[in-house]
């Protein structure tokens, strides 16, 4: 009798044990759940036609999954880019030559995008660590620049880099923001990249990146088709699909306009 006596206390003890185990599971369910990210663009194709003169691109996301107590803080970040069409580029060093400027050196860089245009909830470097930025390749100052074949000096691998940044900012091809993203709820937040008016032809990346009190947490990428119509298109697809063509149709139309301009402006 004692026995039973015993075991039943034992079980009446262990039973709030039990009762606060299963009230904590779903809330420590809940907060294992990860932040999520989702977006989306104002249109998914760019059309350049012959008076294109640049544009901007509204994106829209929201945030999942948030903590409410960090949201209300500020504690959430977002970086979205416009990343363009990758390829090799080429950076070229004049040099004055017996008093001609002449290419002296050069260094090209290993698939490296055409353009770049990046938007921020706030300064790249008050939202996470420089290392982090450039792990991920995240902003201008970041992508990774990596020389192809034998560089021979190395000291000369960041003059170049910061040359190519330089001329890709200059020519409006790379561009930033640091106020680029605003929430416009607790979760939603909106975005607006700048396309300049040389936007390479191709297709094109819009990335978003979400941080969470410096730490990265997830990104989120769309395609966007950027395309040439009309008479450039057409000029375009001749260039490609009969080269020969295109050429001697060049040539002619170079001869015309001489003999047409010699004709107007000839002296009597």
């Amino acid at each position: 009798m004692r026995r039973f006596l015993a075991a039943l206390l034992s079980i009446v003890l262990l039973l709030p044990t039990a009762a606060m185990a299963q009230m904590l599971l779903p809330g420590q369910a809940a907060q294992s759940k990860t932040e999520g990210l989702e977006i989306g663009t104002s249109t998914s194709e760019i059309a350049i036609t012959s008076d294109f003169r640049g544009a901007d691109l509204t994106i829209f996301g929201a945030v999942t999954n948030t903590d409410s107590l960090l949201l209300a803080i500020g504690q959430y970040d977002v970086v979205v880019v416009l990343e363009g069409p990758r390829e090799n580029a080429t950076v070229r060093r004049k040099e004055r030559v017996f008093g001609v400027w002449m290419n002296t050196r050069s260094m090209t860089f290993e698939a490296v995008p055409h353009s770049y245009s990046m938007s921020s909830s706030r300064m790249l470097d008050d939202i996470t660590t420089p290392l982090d930025l450039t792990d991920r390749g995240i902003g201008i100052d970041h992508i990774p620049l990596t020389p192809v074949g034998f560089v021979g000096n190395a000291s000369n691998l960041g003059e170049f880099r910061q040359a190519f940044r330089r001329l890709q900012e200059n020519g409006g091809l790379y561009d930033r923001d640091p106020s680029g993203v605003r929430f416009v709820s607790s979760s939603l937040f909106k975005a607006s990249l700048r396309l300049p008016a040389n936007i390479p032809n191709g297709v094109h990346t819009v990335r978003a990146y979400l941080f969470k009190s410096g730490n990265f947490i997830t990104e989120k990428s769309v395609p966007l088709r950027v395309i040439k119509t009309g008479i450039e298109q057409m000029i375009t697809d001749a260039a490609h699909s009969q080269p020969i063509a295109y050429g001697l149709v060049s040539v002619f139309l170079a001869l015309i306009t001489g003999w047409g301009a010699s004709v107007v402006f000839r002296k009597d």
